[in-house]
């Protein structure tokens, strides 16, 4: 069985790629691909991580979870999404580390389905926007107090993949930039799903819709009639460049509101980033989807 856990991060999909999986359940479940509730498996695997901190699985475990998560549905492959899979989000950046829990959630999960194939997919976000975004919601003293306690300069998105690669060694990362996601979106959503490249499915523009006026769409959607024998890559300049005329302001502008935060820490952070994302891409074991 092929298990693909897509696991946030927090403030990066918001539950999108969800609704996309759900709308083509009936067209994937024709393929053998399991799209299920996320009532079914979210609180079942809630369950099954704190068990696991008091003792190993029971040699049952793995198939009372698929039974309850597929509910009689038979399928090779199950996509399974939520952001609150290393923790919630007030745990996001905790003990200087992102996701200090990633790499034991992983192993756990191993644990359980010892014998099948897992996948990680996992979006990342430059710490300048990811940050304030994540605090956005913490109450003024825990946010104060994270803001006291870490040194944001040396937060790295490449610790957690490699704490994950050292903790499960054989579960493959697929990771990919939020900044990337409008353009690289359709590839997202084929490589969760296992489908082959310029499968048709329902909703591979559904987030450039979000952030593109209706006029821009119109064109946009327009521009592809035109000119159907395009490739993905020229598919995604011809994004960009629409993005670069008709993106709606407020939908992609980012409000950076932490005290301190600065223009020169921004800066900095970014160009981290960049730094961040580039090591990220030679650990072993991962793919990177970059535009």
């Amino acid at each position: 069985m092929q298990l693909i856990f897509h696991t946030g991060a927090h403030a990066t999909d918001e539950d999108r790629l969800l609704k996309v999986l759900l709308t083509n359940k009936e067209g994937f479940a024709q393929r053998g691909i399991a799209v299920p509730g996320p009532g079914k498996y979210r609180p079942l695997l809630k369950d099954t991580f704190s068990a696991l901190e008091a003792s190993p699985p029971s040699s049952d475990a793995r198939d009372v979870l698929l039974d309850a998560i597929l509910d009689e549905e038979v399928a090779d492959r199950i996509l399974m999404t939520h952001q609150h899979f290393f923790g919630t989000q007030w745990s996001a950046i905790r003990n200087g580390v992102f996701y200090p829990l990633a790499g034991p959630r992983v192993a756990q999960l191993k644990q359980v389905f010892e014998y099948d194939q897992v996948e990680i997919f996992m979006s990342i976000r430059n710490p300048a926007t990811f940050v304030p975004a994540v605090l956005a919601k913490t109450a003024p003293k825990r946010q104060q107090q994270v803001l006291d306690e870490i040194d944001f300069l040396s937060l790295r998105w490449s610790d957690m993949v490699q704490r994950i690669r050292d903790a499960a060694p054989d579960v493959p990362l697929t990771i990919w930039c939020n900044e990337d996601t409008p353009l690289i979106w359709a590839q997202i959503i084929r490589d969760l799903a296992g489908l082959d490249h310029g499968t048709k499915f329902i909703g591979g523009f559904s987030l450039l819709s979000e952030i593109m006026s209706k006029e821009g769409m119109k064109r946009f959607r327009a521009y592809l009639h035109q000119y159907p024998e395009m490739t993905e890559m020229q598919k995604r300049r011809v994004i960009a460049a629409f993005l670069d005329k008709y993106a709606i302001e407020d939908a992609v502008e980012e409000e950076l509101d932490l005290p301190g935060w600065t223009e020169e820490l921004v800066d900095q952070l970014t160009e981290l980033y960049d730094e961040d994302v580039f090591a990220i891409q030679r650990i072993p074991g991962v793919q990177f989807i970059e535009p």
